[in-house]
């Protein structure tokens, strides 16, 4: 027994270790770290190299739900309101109708292209119809890049948000196949109400009690996150009972819990992240031991060709159709289009059919997972290059190299953070509290390290380049602190314009300035108003107006998400006019 109990433990630590050690060839190369995680899986295998027996369905169900409920408490844990300001009603529309739309078109073509039932065409559909948060959550935020905040908080909600829709569909689906004289129109809706009313309401019962219990609860540091990952669980199981949405309670209790900031919360995003990485490789690898590499060369013909319509054609229509009545630029409505990623949520609704008895649907499973793995090989490996391809990437900004907070009370918190100084920026030469002027005057130095070494501060010490400077600051003024110590970015003087405009110029004074022709009902706006009545009323860095060849570009916003500064590009044949 106790060899048997250690030799299960070797092998789980083994796979792992493994894939952990992977994942360093894996991001050389760009390859998703959750096909790393599969790809072990599928060599440990029956058919593998490590020739591990597993087929429990019931088991892998149960540790993808749980893993995904960690992952899905991760996320909301690091997503602000900001982000519901933004995109709350495109997301949620994508999340609805984006799903339905899906799912109408690509069962209507998986059943002609497969030759089944409807029914059973549908619910093929309905498995890899909803985008997985698990995938948009890591890879997103691993891409490397700098996407405006309208697409990122568009992507990371609808992937947050969509499960119930999906769950109804794959649902409802089922019982039109093996009941169909219990499934009806008004069950489906009663079905769907249930899973969005009860999410809604345990996520932000649980979020709110949560919140509240880590401002008052004293615990030792370690016991934080605990809290946060049982009681993340609890609300997700109870809300499975109850009939509604475990994945979108325990989703809207993280973003409750993370935005009411407090010295307990801080305490365990980084604790929280270990277990969002922990949940996702080892859901990814069950999920590959699952796997049969012999059936899904069997279908994989149809899987590329399913796969290839749904990415092609049935998500960029779903998706244009959801935000064709939002102020959205054609090249953010297509980078939404190709960001749909497919992950262990398609995998995990794929296994329902197999309970229930559904006929073929071990081949139903087979495809599922056949076009997640192309999903994130495709659309996993490609983010970065289809962010630049359609424009929608921003010029990487100075940020600090590294923040700490120092709670000195419930509510009370100091921020370090520390800066490179690079060569030939404004800081090289300078004295370090030379940096902390006008906006920063509430900045103090902490600390001067050079090659290791901290040094002691005088009047007469100069910054040279490679050091590191830690700072008491605002941790809100960080990004633009940064700045400071940044070398002249040609990137960001390429994308914004070498001319910095303020938000309360008139637009028919910049006009006159230019010879720009402007329409005489938008000579009077202020520039803020101007994109206001372009983009609504939440523009974000990176939003652009054209007139005549010169570009205007919101560059930077305060804390309220008001334009605090425009960029400028003039046309060179403008520039030399100019």
């Amino acid at each position: 027994m106790e060899s048997s109990v250690n030799t299960f433990f070797l092998i789980i630590a083994l796979l792992l270790f493994i894939s952990v050690v992977a994942s360093r060839v894996s991001t050389r190369f760009g390859m998703p770290l959750l096909l790393v995680f599969l790809g072990v899986g599928m060599l440990a295998g029956d058919e593998g190299l490590g020739g591990i027996h597993f087929d429990n369905f019931a088991a892998a169900n149960m540790i993808g739900q749980l893993a995904l409920a960690v992952i899905l408490l991760d996320g909301g844990l690091r997503t602000k309101f900001d982000s519901f300001r933004l995109a709350l009603k495109p997301a949620a529309v994508l999340a609805s109708w984006g799903v339905i739309a899906t799912v109408a078109l690509l069962g209507a073509f998986t059943t002609f292209f497969l030759h089944i039932d409807w029914r059973m065409g549908l619910l093929m559909a309905a498995i890899v119809g909803s985008t997985d948060a698990a995938a948009v959550f890591s890879l997103m935020r691993s891409s490397g890049v700098r996407l405006n905040s309208r697409i990122l908080a568009t992507l990371e909600l609808e992937s947050g948000c969509n499960d119930p829709m999906a769950i109804l569909l794959v649902s409802a689906l089922i019982g039109l196949i093996m009941n169909p004289a219990e499934t009806g129109f008004s069950s489906m809706l009663t079905l769907l109400a249930r899973q969005l009313g009860l999410g809604l309401l345990l996520g932000y019962l649980a979020g709110k009690v949560l919140a509240r219990m880590l401002e008052r609860i004293r615990l030792a540091e370690g016991l934080y996150a605990i809290l946060i990952a049982s009681g993340g669980l609890l609300v997700f199981a109870t809300a499975n009972l109850l009939g509604g949405s475990g994945f979108l309670a325990v989703y809207l209790a993280g973003v409750f819990i993370g935005n009411s900031r407090n010295s307990s919360t801080e305490h365990v995003l980084n604790v929280m992240d270990g277990l969002a990485w922990l949940a996702q490789a080892s859901m990814f690898l069950v999920l590959g031991l699952l796997v049969s590499p012999a059936r899904l060369l069997e279908n994989g013909l149809h899987a590329v060709v399913i796969a290839a319509f749904l990415i092609l054609v049935a998500r960029p229509i779903a998706v244009w159709t959801s935000l064709k009545f939002f102020r959205y630029k054609p090249r953010e409505v297509a980078y939404i289009s190709w960001v749909g990623l497919r992950g262990a949520v398609p995998i995990t609704l794929a296994i329902a059919p197999l309970m229930e008895g559904v006929p073929d649907a071990l081949m139903l499973f087979d495809v599922a997972f056949a076009v997640v793995i192309l999903s994130l090989l495709i659309q996993g490996t490609t983010i970065p290059f289809f962010a630049r391809v359609l424009k929608v990437v921003l010029p990487p900004r100075p940020e600090p190299l590294a923040q700490r907070e120092i709670w000195l009370a419930d509510k009370l918190a100091v921020s370090l953070q520390s800066f490179k100084v690079e060569d030939g920026s404004e800081a090289a030469g300078s004295h370090p509290s030379a940096m902390t002027r006008d906006r920063f005057s509430d900045g103090q130095i902490f600390a001067l390290i050079r090659g290791g070494q901290t040094v002691n501060v005088q009047p007469s010490t100069q910054m040279q380049a490679g050091d590191i400077v830690w700072y008491i600051l605002d941790e809100k003024l960080g990004d633009d602190f940064a700045k400071q110590f940044a070398a002249a970015d040609t990137a960001e003087r390429n994308f914004f314009g070498a001319f910095n405009l303020n938000p309360d110029t008139i637009v028919g004074d910049l006009a006159e300035v230019y010879g720009l022709p402007v329409d005489e009902a938008e000579r009077g706006l202020r520039l803020d108003e101007l994109f206001r009545r372009h983009f609504g009323d939440m523009p974000v860095a990176g939003d652009r107006i054209l007139i005549d060849g010169f570009q205007i570009t919101v560059k930077e916003l305060d804390n309220k998400a008001q334009i605090r500064l425009l960029g400028l590009k003039i046309p060179e044949s403008g520039a030399a006019a100019a």
